[in-house]
């Protein structure tokens, strides 16, 4: 046999291999392979610190960013507040415009927005003081116009700390993303807790839905939509989109779901939590289904050359119907909120 023959065959046996074997590797998505640096924007006052930015273009094109701002005296489950930035492009400079919500009560956090119709959609977390700091619960506001006061909705909490899933008791409902589906219905997905590990909880992602934006919202009798708690693992900050007939959703995989998916997982006891690597991207034509991701979008350190730092928190800008930008928190030692990143080519 000559050997460029062999060689041949040497490979081909090693590919029917591999093709045997199954190829586990959590492959880059094209969105993550569109995804090109942006800026660090959105710096904090001095004694606080900004988060979790949820960006949007108004009629006339101006953009608005609504975010966190915590003290660093106080904590972000008593102390938090949503805050109101404007500006003529992502790079900015922004102006503040007005704290949206806030309530010596309650702590508002993690906002995300979106728009219906003429109808501005604002959902988030709301943690009211005095009460377990698992208890957290979601709210909705509406406003035709970003320049005048929101309305929170009369069923608020519209999805609560409360109830059953999967043969539990729901004890957390959090981080909320909305979207319009296919039939025009309306869906929040958010990340639920039940007191179904003990005694650990873990982050699942849940669905609730309506045929009202203000509710109320009933949860999907399936929950949770996916779930790594049997592996005693989770992801966090879920951002759901409907787009050219196909569901996503992005999240921030905190206790490295890629390398259990992949089958070698960082170990649990050298497992560094939060958003210190890879964001997941799945993918799914009913929005029930999801099955296995890809990498939604890489590390600060890959876009901008710095120490690696939690990268949290993604949401989209919306431009003319398509994605124009992604926004991430950035947790690390510089006093911005984040940043972005420009979409550019992505073809779903």
């Amino acid at each position: 046999m000559k050997p460029y023959v062999k060689l041949i065959c040497i490979c081909l046996v090693t590919l029917l291999f591999i093709a045997a074997k199954g190829d586990k590797t959590i492959k880059e998505s094209s969105f993550s392979k569109s995804l090109v640096p942006g800026k660090f924007i959105l710096e904090a006052e001095d004694g606080w610190w900004n988060w979790g930015m949820a960006p949007i273009y108004d009629k006339k094109g101006k953009l608005h960013v609504f975010m966190s701002t915590i003290p660093y005296k106080g904590r972000w489950v008593t102390d938090s507040k949503i805050v109101h930035f404007t500006a003529d492009r992502p790079e900015g400079p922004y102006t503040f415009v007005d704290t949206t919500f806030s309530r010596n009560t309650a702590s508002y956090h993690n906002p995300q927005v979106s728009k219906v119709g003429d109808t501005y959609v604002l959902v988030y977390l709301v943690k009211e003081k005095g009460t377990p700091r698992i208890a957290q619960q979601i709210g909705i506001a509406t406003t035709k116009s970003l320049d005048e006061p929101w309305v929170e909705s009369p069923y608020n909490p519209i999805i609560k700390a409360s109830g059953k899933m999967d043969g539990a008791n729901i004890i957390h409902a959090s981080n909320p993303t909305f979207l319009v589906d296919e039939d025009g219905k309306y869906r929040i997905y958010y990340k639920s807790v039940t007191d179904k590990q003990k005694p650990k909880q873990f982050r699942e992602m849940s669905l609730a839905m309506s045929d009202a934006i203000e509710g109320p919202y009933q949860n999907y009798e399936a929950n949770p939509l996916i779930s790594y708690a049997d592996q005693g693992r989770d992801i966090e900050d879920p951002y759901a989109f409907y787009y050219k007939g196909m569901y996503y959703m992005i999240v921030e995989d905190r206790m490295d779901i890629k390398g259990l998916l992949e089958g070698n997982p960082t170990p649990i006891n050298k497992l560094k939590m939060g958003g210190n690597r890879p964001g997941l991207i799945y993918k799914s034509k009913d929005g029930i289904n999801w099955g296995r991701p890809e990498i939604g979008y890489n590390t600060n350190t890959h876009y901008f050359n710095r120490a690696l730092a939690r990268s949290e928190r993604p949401s989209i800008l919306w431009k003319d119907g398509k994605p124009e930008y992604l926004f991430l928190a950035c947790h690390d030692k510089d006093p911005t909120a984040g940043y972005f990143l420009k979409i550019e080519g992505w073809n779903n």
